[in-house]
C-alpha cells in the first residue's frame, strides 16, 4: 500500500521546470521577438524607399493619373466585378473538366502491356504537344479556328471555344501531375493489392489512385491557382469578362486604371487559394513526417 501512494504522489506532482529550460524558452522567445522586430524594421524601410523612388520619379503625375485615378476606379470596379462572374463559371467548369480529362490521360499513360501501347501513344503525343503550345496561340487557333471550319453544330461561342482552349492546355499538365503521382506509389503496393485477389484495374482504382491522388495535392491546387488566372485570356475573343471589362472602360478615355482593377480583383481571388495551397502541403509535409500518410 505504502508503494502505490508514493505511485500515486509521483504521478500527481506538478511538473517544475528546471532552471536551464527556463532559461533556454526566455532565450527563444526573445530571439523570436527580435526576429520580429528586425523583419518588421526592414520590411518597413523597403516600402518607404520604393515609395519614394517612385514618387520622386518624373513621371509620377503622369503615371498616378493614367494607372491609378481613384475616378475611373470607381467607374471601373462594378463592370469589372460583373465580368468576373464570368471568370469563375469558367474556372468552375473548365476545373473540372481537366480533372477528369487529366485522371484519363495519365491513367492511359501508366497501362501496361503491348497491346495499350496505342493508347498509351496517343496520351503522350497529346500532353507533350499541348504543354508546349502556348496558350495564348491555342486559344487563337481553337477561337478562330474552329468557327473558320463552318461545321455543322459546332458551337462559334467564345465563351465556350475559350474554355476548350484552356480546357486542352490544363488537361495535358494536370495528366503529368497525376501521371507523377501514380508511378510514385511503390510498386509492392499494387502486387499487394493482387495477390489480396483484386484485379488490375481495381487495384488501381481502390489502392494506386488514392494514395497518388493524396500525393498530388498541392500542385494540382497549384494548377487551379493559374487557370484561374489564365480565365482573363477569354478576353481576346470577346468574351465580356473582368479584363475585357476593363478593356472596354479604358478605351474610352485611353485611362489604364481599369486594368490595374481587374489586375487586383485577380489577386484578391488568388491569395486565398494560394495559401489554402500553402496550407494544405504544410500539413501533408507534417503528416508524411509523422507517417501519417503512405
Amino acid at each position: 500500500m505504502t508503494v502505490e501512494k508514493a505511485e500515486t504522489a509521483t504521478r500527481t506532482r506538478e511538473y517544475v521546470p528546471s532552471a536551464r529550460r527556463l532559461a533556454r524558452e526566455r532565450h527563444r522567445r526573445a530571439r523570436t521577438r527580435r526576429a520580429t522586430a528586425v523583419a518588421a524594421l526592414s520590411t518597413l524601410v523597403t516600402g518607404a524607399v520604393l515609395f519614394l523612388v517612385v514618387t520622386r520619379s518624373p513621371g509620377w503625375p503622369r503615371t498616378r493619373e493614367t494607372f491609378f485615378s481613384a475616378e475611373y476606379a470607381r467607374e471601373a470596379l462594378p463592370e469589372v466585378v460583373d465580368g468576373l462572374w464570368l471568370n469563375l463559371r469558367l474556372l468552375v467548369v473548365c476545373g473540372a473538366a481537366v480533372l477528369v480529362i487529366g485522371m484519363l490521360l495519365a491513367v492511359a499513360r501508366t497501362l501496361r502491356g503491348p497491346v495499350f501501347f496505342p493508347l498509351r501513344a496517343l496520351a503522350a503525343a497529346y500532353t507533350d504537344f499541348f504543354r508546349g503550345l502556348p496558350l495564348i496561340i491555342c486559344l487563337l487557333l481553337v477561337v478562330f479556328g474552329v468557327p473558320a471550319l463552318r461545321l455543322a453544330g459546332v458551337t462559334t461561342d467564345p465563351v465556350l471555344l475559350g474554355g476548350a482552349a484552356l480546357t486542352l492546355t490544363y488537361s495535358a499538365y494536370v495528366a503529368e501531375v497525376f501521371r507523377a503521382g501514380i508511378e510514385s506509389v511503390h510498386p509492392s503496393q499494387r502486387a499487394a493489392a493482387r495477390s489480396l485477389g483484386l484485379s488490375s484495374g481495381q487495384a488501381l482504382r481502390f489502392v494506386v489512385l488514392p494514395q497518388a491522388v493524396r500525393r498530388v495535392v498541392p500542385p494540382l491546387l497549384n494548377d487551379l491557382v493559374s487557370l484561374q488566372k489564365d480565365t482573363g485570356l477569354v478576353s481576346i475573343a470577346g468574351a465580356v469578362d473582368a479584363v475585357y471589362a476593363a478593356q472596354i472602360i479604358a478605351s474610352k478615355e485611353f485611362n489604364y486604371t481599369p486594368y490595374v482593377v481587374a489586375g487586383l480583383v485577380f489577386v484578391a481571388l488568388t491569395i486565398p487559394m494560394t495559401r489554402l495551397t500553402d496550407w494544405v502541403t504544410a500539413r501533408m509535409d507534417r503528416q508524411r513526417a509523422q507517417g501519417g500518410t503512405t
